[in-house]
């Protein structure tokens, strides 16, 4: 998912002060880093845990979920889209 203007725009901060859009972007791709983290973790073992955590190449990465949570991206779907409906709700205090 890229965030950047397309995705201000479909947020509908399009008008937010340029000088806060970078740092808004930054933040959600974090707190969206730390969500699907949280959500993908639950269910597995601390041996499945340290395996995944020595992983560096992203293609292998996706494969071991792959493997190891095949329901993944549904997580991170759904984790998406209720971070989106969460700053769509909050538009009016972004702004």
């Amino acid at each position: 998912m890229q965030f950047d203007d397309k995705f201000l725009q479909e947020m509908g901060l399009a008008s937010m002060p340029e000088d806060q859009k970078q740092a808004f972007l930054a933040y959600v791709q974090e707190e969206l880093e730390v969500r699907i983290g949280e959500r993908i973790s639950r269910g597995l073992t601390e041996a499945q845990l340290s395996e995944f955590d020595m992983i560096t190449d992203p293609l292998e990465g996706a494969a071991w979920l792959e493997k190891n949570r095949p329901d993944y991206r549904e997580i991170v779907a759904r984790t998406i889209e209720e971070m989106k409906q969460e700053i769509r709700a909050n538009r009016d205090k972004l702004l």
